[in-house]
């Protein structure tokens, strides 16, 4: 299998999802987002992994 850069949406969507879950654990109160801080960093590896995975994603 050959990987792929994913691209420039995919790849941004990813990043803000990381910062997302990243806010209520350096203390910044982002609402209900604190209770699935984890989850949202599990979907943003996710979609990196899927656009690196599959080619023109």
């Amino acid at each position: 299998m050959q990987l792929s850069a994913p691209t420039k949406i995919v790849f941004i969507i990813a990043v803000i999802l990381a910062v997302l879950s990243a806010l209520p654990v350096i203390g910044i109160a982002a609402g209900v987002l604190g209770a699935y801080s984890y989850w949202l960093l599990l979907i943003a590896f996710i979609v990196l992994a899927a656009g690196s995975l599959f080619k023109g994603v």
